[in-house]
């Protein structure tokens, strides 16, 4: 029979759909049940493309003694952690400072008050090599509740209490020495080898190479730098990277980036676009613009809805089975592109008769002679479509805000430096797709769409990462109408989620309560909602000289001081805007009567925008301007042509109509 969830838009929620287990959404419903029942709750945490989430769900959430022992005894509850990261997040921290670690699926055994007195990540049916088995660990936890409850509310007591508890963020002054700091736990971490950070598994967390480039260039550290490109150079071998389809996988389980865990998200590819574009930018390596046309190709083609949205991201599972999709054989890539050219594709890839994972070949460029084949090469193609008729990857189709919102600003900086107008097009496509139904009558965000359906309120991320990607689109276009849109979310913003103590929630001041209100600085996967505010805090202060946003943007680095100061390297992103206060800073306003000068965007698209903030005052746009920015008021449309007026450092030169002698 199908449970609760069969009525769900969420694809990972749909997985569950047909399990002989009871499961609830997160609802008032469920805790009303378990409190008028007397049972404890069982809650399940996960994400649809989770290769153990499966394993867990085959081994026991389709298993009938399970299911038995769970519906019998338990209030169980499923939560997609894509759809509700504040769930997410509150649980994880309690997995954390119970059990030292998490991951997914997340398993907490809670109270019918939402007060957790057990947690762990995977467990299988049966004990097996000294992991308990989840059919013990449900029956003790029944007798206990049976037996000992009080024992067992007094752990959730307390286990509730220690990770409410917040440590007073105070006004900690930023200091430059900071950056140095994370610097140099990168450079102690980094694999001089085969390049990223620590031992395998290794992970792309592009916002860390993304800080040591801006690093490299604020201070002249070349060592930064290089390790950012070896990165970078390292990932774009290895097996990790697409090299038929294009795009990334989520991490490597080795340190050669050889084999990946092979699930392809959204987010990754998004951000790895940022730090394969700022290598672009810096180095002139057409090799990244490359790759970087490859990973957006493959979200264009195959993560894009109809309608402009971008889905989640890919299964690391075909049929069942762990990376059947992108494993070849010698004789499967001879057979697609015959004798000569096979031979070739073998060599230059790495397929051997022996294979590399689990009797196939995953194709790799490491320590390979010799070019690889272009991206748009028809032996490619060939074998991409081979791939697909072969067997087929599942895709989550729902719609995150923030993740969309990441590849908007992606797609559109790729479509503007590359001069790819099919990017940029892909990027206002989704702009569209998400003021059309992902926003609500008020303007408030939503943090989910699937299925025709919109649900879950906006969060921090979503506010803030929307914002930053307005703002991208204003850089690019200068239409004022984007500045003003970010204006409005970073208004929200602060409205809805800032504590007066410091810092931003995740979750708004009117949101369902929790038993805590989680607020996270730390840089994982993704970077934290508080690490994009200070950017957006930051480049409001930069681009419009208003006080509100100066002071909110210096209440938020004070926030920041105090939480990266142990481990800086952990928040990367967090860093990057902490670059930005520190580095020589100029303004530029562009008054100009007709389009903007050509000689301005082309130095924009050549050049990273390093410390520069500009601003284009036409006719057409001269009142929102002045809304946004009230200064620009007073700088007058010539006649003819344009005049620039250059500011650096609190200092204002006197206007000019020659671009070249501005000398930036």
């Amino acid at each position: 029979m199908p449970n609760r969830l069969k009525n769900e838009k969420s694809p990972y929620l749909l997985q569950h759909g047909d399990n002989p287990v009871d499961w609830y959404p997160w609802c008032d419903e469920a805790f009303e049940k378990a409190k008028r029942e007397d049972k404890p709750v069982f809650l399940s945490i996960g994400y649809s493309t989770c290769h153990w989430c499966h394993v867990m769900a085959h081994e026991s959430f389709e298993d009938e003694e399970i299911a038995k022992l769970l519906n019998r005894d338990f209030v169980c509850i499923k939560v997609d952690r894509e759809e509700r990261p504040d769930i997410d997040a509150v649980y994880m921290a309690v997995c954390q400072a119970v059990t030292g670690s998490g991951g997914w699926p997340l398993t907490i055994i809670m109270t019918p008050e939402q007060k957790p007195f057990f947690a762990g990540t995977y467990f299988p049916k049966q004990h097996r090599y000294g992991q308990p088995g989840l059919r013990d660990i449900l029956k003790r936890v029944t007798d206990l509740w049976k037996n000992e409850r009080n024992e067992l509310r007094i752990t959730g007591a307390e286990i509730t209490a220690a990770v409410s508890e917040r440590k007073l963020s105070g006004r900690k002054e930023l200091e430059k020495e900071i950056l140095k700091k994370a610097y140099d736990q990168f450079k102690r971490q980094f694999d001089e080898r085969w390049g990223g950070f620590g031992s395998a598994p290794k992970f792309p967390t592009p916002h860390n190479l993304l800080f040591l480039m801006e690093y490299s260039r604020m201070e002249n550290v070349p060592e930064a730098g290089r390790m950012a490109e070896g990165t970078l150079d390292a990932m774009a071998r290895g097996g990790i990277h697409d090299h038929i389809g294009g795009g990334f996988s989520r991490y490597s389980t080795d340190e050669k980036w050889l084999i990946p865990h092979f699930e392809k998200m959204l987010y990754d590819n998004a951000l790895l676009i940022l730090a394969y574009l700022k290598a672009y930018q810096i180095t002139g390596k057409e090799e990244y613009g490359r790759i970087v046309c490859s990973t957006a190709d493959y979200i264009l083609r195959e993560l894009t809805d109809a309608q402009g949205g971008f889905y989640c991201g890919q299964d690391a599972d075909s049929d069942g089975v762990e990376g059947k999709y992108y494993g070849l054989t010698r004789e499967e890539v001879m057979s697609v592109l015959g004798k000569e050219d096979g031979k070739e594709f073998c060599r230059l890839y790495g397929i051997t008769q022996r294979g590399n994972f689990e009797g196939k070949s995953i194709p790799n460029r490491i320590g390979q002679a010799g070019r690889d084949w272009q991206a748009d090469d028809v032996r490619l193609k060939k074998l991409y479509d081979y791939r697909m008729k072969r067997t087929k990857l599942h895709k989550d189709k729902k719609c995150l805000l923030s993740w969309n919102a990441w590849t908007i600003l992606a797609l559109a900086r790729a479509g503007w430096i590359l001069s790819e107008d099919r990017y940029f097009h892909g990027a206002l496509k989704a702009k569209e797709f998400i003021e059309e139904h992902m926003k609500d009558e008020k303007g408030r965000l939503y943090l989910r769409f699937c299925d025709g359906e919109a649900a879950h309120e906006g969060q921090l991320e979503d506010y803030g990462v929307y914002a930053l990607a307005m703002l991208e689109l204003y850089h690019i276009t200068f239409q004022a109408e984007y500045l003003k849109e970010a204006i409005w979310l970073a208004r929200q913003m602060t409205e809805l989620f800032e504590d007066e103590k410091g810092g931003y929630y995740m979750t708004s001041k009117d949101a369902g309560k929790l038993i805590l209100r989680p607020k996270e600085a730390y840089d994982g996967a993704i970077p934290s909602g508080n690490s994009v505010a200070a950017m957006v805090l930051q480049e409001l202060a930069a681009l419009t000289g208003e006080v509100r946003w100066q002071e909110a943007a210096w209440r938020q680095f004070g926030f920041l001081a105090n939480e990266i100061d142990e481990y800086p390297a952990g928040y990367s992103f967090a860093l990057l805007a902490v670059t930005k206060a520190f580095s020589k800073r100029k303004e530029l306003i562009c008054a100009v009567n007709g389009k903007q000068p050509m000689e301005l965007t082309e130095y924009l698209k050549e050049k990273p925008r390093d410390g520069l903030y500009v601003l284009v005052k036409t006719a057409e746009n001269a009142e929102i301007l002045s809304e946004c920015a009230p200064f620009t008021e007073n700088y007058p449309i010539p006649e003819r042509g344009a005049v620039y007026y250059l500011c650096e450092n609190g200092a204002c030169r006197a206007p000019v109509t020659d671009f070249e002698s501005l000398g930036i």
